[in-house]
């Protein structure tokens, strides 16, 4: 297992949830959820900066049947963008129902959907940076697909 922090990135169309691991990459935590618009690219980085991620994970959506959707292109586009950005690898990992277990996880805490939209962007960004951490233990290799942008020479 590689040691540094990692950084877990849920792309919404109105809210980015955050997370960040711990320097073992072990345990997933999260951090913030970040409004989606003019300025969230740059609070990503400064969130990468305070917190000297050595990469960022971002949950790709795929449909059920593991299709691209409209969102699907859209963290693509996303996760394109951040790498240009902070000029670190930048991984996407099958998200496949990270929302919906992050709205189970918060209902068997006792909160509602309606109480825990401030959160639960960061519980699916939860999900989304600790399976990929696991998978990451269990196989020896880093997760998902790198982003490639055009400034990159690899």
């Amino acid at each position: 297992m590689r040691t540094g922090v990692r950084l877990g990135v849920d792309v919404g169309k109105v809210r980015i949830g955050v997370a960040r691991s711990d320097l073992h990459g072990m345990l997933a935590l999260p951090i913030e959820t970040v409004p989606r618009g003019l300025g969230d690219l740059d609070r990503i980085q400064a969130l990468v900066t305070e917190y000297e991620v050595i990469e960022i994970v971002v949950g790709l959506p795929l449909s059920l049947k593991g299709t691209d959707t409209a969102s699907t292109d859209d963290a693509r586009e996303f996760a394109a963008r951040l790498a240009a950005l902070v000029q670190l690898p930048v991984r996407m990992v099958d998200e496949r129902l990270s929302t919906v277990s992050a709205q189970q996880a918060l209902r068997s805490s006792g909160r509602t959907t309606k109480n825990s939209r401030a959160v639960i962007d960061q519980v699916a960004a939860v999900i989304i940076l600790q399976h990929a951490l696991d998978a990451e233990r269990s196989g020896g290799n880093a997760p998902g697909s790198f982003v490639r942008t055009g400034n990159q020479g690899l």
